[in-house]
């Protein structure tokens, strides 16, 4: 199971929000990790959204402002890096089920160049 916190401060004050995900270790666990992807691709662009209002606003001091801008970057970071995860295991699952499908496709009882034989009666 993997649990994401956000830290945002808004209007002065720290809040917290939380979503967790989880993956199954079958190979049924392609259509989570996608789900997994797009929600956090989600999160990234609304996160993406608040610091350019963060930035954009001149109603809060400079200090206030600057802390505020680093916490986004830094949670920003943070889903970034799961996403990248995420990306090479969704690219991992697909690679191993198409080879799986190249060997149940090129076996011996499957007929191929290599696999023939030549019968003279």
């Amino acid at each position: 199971m993997t649990t994401i916190s956000s830290n945002a401060l808004q209007g002065g004050q720290l809040t917290t929000g939380t979503a967790t995900g989880s993956s199954s270790a079958s190979g049924s666990s392609d259509n989570s990790t996608a789900a997994q992807i797009a929600q956090i691709s989600k999160k990234i662009s609304q996160l993406t959204e608040k610091l350019k209002e963060v930035s954009s606003t001149a109603d809060r001091p400079a200090a206030e402002k600057k802390k505020q801008v680093e916490i986004l970057q830094a949670e920003i970071k943070m889903l970034q890096a799961q996403l990248a995860q995420l990306q090479r295991k969704q690219a991992e699952e697909a690679q191993q089920k198409q080879e799986q499908q190249q060997i149940k496709a090129t076996g011996v009882n499957k007929p191929s160049d290599d696999h023939q034989i030549d019968i003279y009666i």
